[in-house]
């Protein structure tokens, strides 16, 4: 069994970074979901699969992995562009655009 060790993108829906300064430490699952003949609900007897472990540093993780003899796959995160800034809305009506603001 190979877990996964990475650090989470930031919420595609917000602006904001909650969440994606730590390390997760996930398992994979160990066996298929199965479909529940009555309701149609997807079930599983694995309860690792739940599991999500959260470290402060890459280190940190991977000496948890090793100290428990547990085999890990390390994704390296996406660094943003360091040309872009955040900007206020009424960049967006300044004199000095590049562009005119026209409707």
């Amino acid at each position: 069994m190979r877990v996964r060790i990475y650090k989470p993108a930031r919420n595609a829906m917000q602006s904001g970074t909650a969440r994606t300064k730590e390390w997760l430490l996930v398992f994979p699952p160990a066996e298929a979901r199965e479909i529940d003949p009555l309701m149609g609900w997807t079930s599983s007897d694995d309860t690792q699969s739940q599991v999500r472990l959260r470290f402060e540093t890459r280190k940190q993780a991977e000496d948890y992995a090793r100290e428990n003899g547990l085999e890990y796959e390390v994704v390296e995160p996406h660094t943003r562009a360091p040309n872009i800034r955040p900007r206020g809305y009424g960049e967006n009506f300044a004199n000095e655009r590049r562009a005119p603001w026209t409707h």
